[in-house]
């Protein structure tokens, strides 16, 4: 086999112009409040066509997509393609309280993975970066004790974890793939509290925190499919062990008249996940696909203690629709995604869950082996009263599927 002399200056061309576009509106890929607790809010690390069908991946299995969230889905490859994907998004979020609304653009490289097989459709290895965890938030709390002593609390953060991963996948039949995913995670996140009061005699405290870690953690996947006629059916499994931080460090400083710096010795822990799938696929033009995941944070050190987060589950549903892949006509051409999630936040501080539903489109480019992935989510976190913190937002993801035939036998 050898490798189809292309001309990959397009490619290098268009990602860099992608990365630029992207890097130009980047803030932290984040505004809320939430992301103030535990690490941060929590990525599940899809690509731009399931989330599009709410977030599903567990259980899907297709050689149209790069699916990092279960590593036993690479062998779904075909065996002569390389693939690679690079998505972004763009988020508007509304934070409302009684103390009014507050309006938010972020703008953020979402991921970049590639695919390609090693033994036919026996192997397959795939590779990328993509964040774990995002931490950006900056909003102030005004009161008073005894309507004598007039204060502010001012709470600031920012940073994230990312992880970069490397991942085979087997198949050791014809209807079973096992693979693997090993992530090196590394970031930093540091927060700001501070309190001043409206006497100046009153002296102001300030408390800066700051963490960095790096770590590496795996994940290991499992799917049986069988084909019936037209009907393909997929199960699917994911689990992580419980995994220490390897290096950990976390800073303290506390300022009044004087500094004091504390740097603690605390233990922190990603919790044990696991999580089940199932898709089913109607002649390659339906898709319906189902997924619950479960993390135990309860049982997971933070700060040296458990039972200082809690349980985070999900449910997604989601669907996909292509009317006719060989028609002319290109409408029938095209993806149709739509999709729904429920999940619950692992911060104690956080009673309700988040509520969201997606619609995306897909859009093949005729002459070459690529996909243009839209996808709008809306999603609701936080209350419905007004009395405390609720946050609406609207969520562009795009993504660009790239799939070129790379390998093939020269003809003498």
């Amino acid at each position: 086999y050898t490798i189809r002399n292309m001309n990959l200056k397009k490619y290098i061309v268009a990602v860099f112009a992608f990365l630029t576009t992207i890097g130009a509106w980047a803030q932290n890929a984040t505004s809320s409040p939430s992301s103030r607790f535990g690490y941060g809010e929590l990525n599940d690390n899809l690509p731009g066509a399931y989330r599009a069908m709410g977030g599903v991946g567990i259980g899907m299995r297709s050689n149209k997509a790069i699916n990092p969230a279960q590593p036993a889905s690479y062998t779904a490859c075909d065996s002569m393609t390389f693939m690679f994907d690079l998505g972004g998004s763009f988020l508007y979020t509304n934070y409302g309280d009684s103390y009014g609304q507050r309006n938010r653009l972020n703008g953020n490289l979402e991921y970049m993975t590639l695919q390609f097989p090693i033994w036919r459709q026996h192997i397959a290895f795939s590779a990328g970066v993509n964040p774990y965890s995002a931490v950006g938030y900056n909003f102030a709390l005004s009161d008073s004790i005894n309507s004598d002593y007039y204060y502010t609390k001012t709470y600031s953060g920012e940073g994230g974890f990312t992880q970069v991963y490397g991942g085979l996948s087997f198949n050791i039949c014809d209807w079973v793939a096992l693979g693997a995913n090993v992530y090196y995670m590394f970031g930093e996140i540091n927060k700001t509290r501070s309190l001043t009061f409206t006497d100046a005699s009153l002296k102001a405290v300030n408390q800066s925190d700051k963490m960095t870690i790096s770590s590496l953690r795996l994940r290991y996947g499992a799917q049986f499919f069988h084909t019936f006629g037209k009907h393909t059916i997929v199960l699917g499994g994911v689990f992580e062990n419980k995994q220490r931080f390897s290096k950990s460090e976390y800073t303290q400083i506390e300022s009044t008249t004087s500094d004091t710096v504390d740097m603690m010795d605390s233990a922190f822990e990603m919790p044990m996940m696991y999580g089940a799938g199932i898709s089913y696929n109607y002649a390659g033009r339906l898709t319906l696909a189902l997924d619950y995941q479960c993390q135990d944070w309860t049982k997971t050190l933070y700060f040296n203690q458990e039972d200082k987060l809690k349980v985070r589950n999900r449910w997604v549903f989601g669907a996909e629709y292509r009317h006719d892949p060989t028609s002319r006509d290109y409408a029938e051409q095209m993806y149709w995604r739509l999709g729904a999630n429920y999940t619950t936040s692992y911060s104690l501080e956080t009673a309700a869950p988040e509520i969201g539903v997606s619609v995306g489109m897909g859009f093949p480019l005729r002459t070459i082996g690529t996909v243009i992935n839209t996808t709008f989510e809306y999603g609701h976190r936080g209350g419905f009263s007004g009395a405390e913190l609720a946050e609406n937002y609207l969520r562009f993801v795009v993504n660009a599927s790239i799939a070129e035939h790379w390998f093939f036998k020269r003809k003498l």
